[in-house]
């Protein structure tokens, strides 16, 4: 059963505690990566035979699987793909940056040009469940950011295919390539490239344990978007809110994994124990009751603050991946909240409309980053190289000003570079 504690009456060693893995697996996934450096596809194809009992024929999707794949797919999700795809890419096609130029004095252009990394690995994870929303979320920000080729990776069934839902979802959103491949074994794929796979400039997506600490390893070669740990969501609901409906929120988090983090943080105590009470009605009528108990009764808690600013304070405290704001006048409190990876506002936004439909990107910072960073986005996949030009003249007028700073820090090499081109 859920925790149900007071702020103030224990410790905030307690309040704020948050699950962290704690797992080594970093000479595992050491070794995984050296094999498939050295060894390319050979060793992916051991890694996938190993781990997902699969011998995929082909280790990317060839067009006949496509084309099966969508034959499958019932015509109604393939509309509910459409439309998630639309309202993804109308939101994510505001985040686009312009270069832009500074010209402004006589002589002198500067500017800065945005350019889309060359390749994009994208992870999608498998395992217990299919994610074709990852998909969207991770392929149609790329796309708009210009990326040319997109490669996604996730792992196969037994049977050496892929769920025909991953398939459609690739196909709508736009995916280059994919990967028969799962696990450390396809960052390293993407990392370093084998005969199959392509090496990537950037990846990104989440995944297990054995994937954060890939892409924490491969980092510095490759860029990546962060180091994703179990999912979560933090409920700030005042007392008017319907426990039936927070209990169904936290549970929607508590299904993912058993490590998945679900906390209620509320002004009321009536409603903590009637939200305590409805998680034991809802949680036996769940496909995934066993992963949802043990992520509620381990990591759950409801949190009992005497007033709604100390609910918000709380929730900014542990900067939560997914953050409901479950009160009438939710606007009135957005202002106040510094550190959420996503916040839905009000009573009739659970946070699934973020994982599928709504069109902001679902895969967010956990573990409390959201205090430094951010969702996935087009920024994700572009750089800026910035420019500088100046004329002779121009440079005359400023070469003192450069020599100045440059003896300044004892490097005399600077200054002469900048003083030479002013001598007759």
């Amino acid at each position: 059963m859920i925790r149900v504690m007071k702020y103030g009456e224990v410790s905030n060693e307690e309040i704020f505690a948050r699950n962290v893995p704690t797992a080594s697996v970093a000479e595992a996934v050491a070794e995984i990566l050296k094999q498939v450096k050295e060894r390319g596809d050979e060793a992916l194809r051991e890694y996938t035979l190993r781990f997902d009992h699969a011998a995929p024929e082909s280790l990317t999707v060839t067009e006949k699987e496509m084309d099966e794949a969508l034959r499958e797919t019932d015509p109604a999700f393939m509309a509910v793909l459409e439309k998630a795809a639309a309202n993804i890419r109308k939101f994510h096609s505001r985040q686009v940056r312009p270069s832009f130029i500074i010209n402004d004095e006589p002589g002198i252009i500067t500017g800065q040009k945005v350019i889309p990394v060359d390749r994009a690995g994208l992870y999608v994870p498998g395992g217990t469940a299919a994610y074709p929303s990852t998909v969207l979320m991770d392929v149609i920000p790329a796309k708009i950011a210009g990326v040319s080729e997109v490669i996604i990776t996730t792992p196969p069934g037994k049977d050496g295919k892929l769920n025909p839902a991953i398939l459609a979802a690739a196909h709508v959103a736009g995916a280059d390539r994919i990967v028969k491949a799962g696990g450390a074994q396809a960052i390293a794929a993407l990392a370093f490239g084998t005969e199959s796979v392509p090496r990537v400039d950037k990846i990104v997506g989440p995944g297990n344990a054995y994937v954060a600490e890939a892409k924490r390893q491969v980092y510095g070669l490759v860029s990546i978007d962060m180091i994703a740990g179990p999912s979560e969501i933090l409920i700030a609901a005042d007392g008017k809110a319907n426990p039936r409906h927070l209990a169904a929120d936290l549970l929607s988090q508590a299904e993912h994994d058993r490590a998945a983090s679900a906390v209620l943080v509320t002004d009321s105590m009536t409603l903590a124990e009637q939200v305590r009470d409805e998680l034991e009605r809802q949680l036996p009528l769940l496909e995934r009751c066993e992963i949802a108990r043990a992520s509620i009764d381990n990591n759950g808690k409801i949190i009992v603050a005497e007033d709604l600013r100390t609910v918000i304070e709380i929730a900014n405290e542990i900067a939560p991946e997914h953050l409901e704001l479950c009160v009438d006048q939710p606007f009135d409190l957005l202002d106040s909240i510094r550190h959420a990876g996503s916040i839905f506002m009000g009573r009739n936004c659970p946070e699934a409309l973020g994982d599928y439909l709504a069109g902001p990107n679902h895969t967010l910072p956990t573990q409390g980053t959201a205090r430094f960073s951010s969702p996935l986005s087009v920024d994700d996949f572009v750089k800026k190289t910035q420019y500088t030009y100046y004329t002779k003249e121009a440079l005359a007028g400023v070469a003192e000003d450069v020599a100045a700073f440059a003896r300044m820090e004892g490097l005399t090499a600077h200054a002469r570079s900048a003083l030479i081109r002013t001598e007759n």
